[in-house]
């Protein structure tokens, strides 16, 4: 799991000021387990930086992704980018009706992980394993409708 000081020094070697709106965008991010779209951090951190642009966020985010220092996890069934400060190998399951994504541990990713960068001699900076499907809460819904 990355956290605030390995985000923000990532900022720095990339040449950005650390700004107490980007420092407020990386706690948000290794705080968060909810795995935010830019909107939601926008969103969650505007009422307190009047300043803050979406566009700073997504600057922000496209650095420290690029750095290796947070995941891009790609949309979860909403059309919406997540993002992941939890860069340690796991697996991400997200549910297609309400967007939820949890994490899962799993020693099978840490040994591909290994299995991949000695095979391929790649210093690997993330990975993505995230798998689609229906949550329980969404599960009992649908079974709910389908009785009424």
């Amino acid at each position: 799991m990355s956290n605030i000081s390995t985000l923000t020094t990532a900022l720095r070697q990339a040449n950005m000021r650390v700004t107490p709106q980007r420092v407020a965008i990386c706690e948000l991010l290794v705080g968060s387990d909810e795995h935010p779209t830019a909107a939601m951090i926008y969103d969650e951190l505007k009422p307190r930086f009047a300043s803050l642009s979406l566009a700073t966020v997504y600057n922000t985010l496209d650095v420290l992704v690029k750095l290796g220092v947070v995941n891009v996890l790609g949309h979860a069934g909403d059309d919406k980018v997540h993002y992941d400060a939890d860069t340690e190998p796991h697996v991400n399951l997200a549910c297609i009706s309400c967007s939820r994504i949890i994490d899962i541990p799993s020693e099978h990713v840490t040994h591909l992980d290994t299995e991949i960068a000695e095979a391929s001699g790649y210093k690997l900076l993330g990975a993505r394993v995230l798998y689609y499907g229906l949550c329980p809460d969404c599960q009992k819904k649908q079974d709910k409708a389908k009785r009424n």
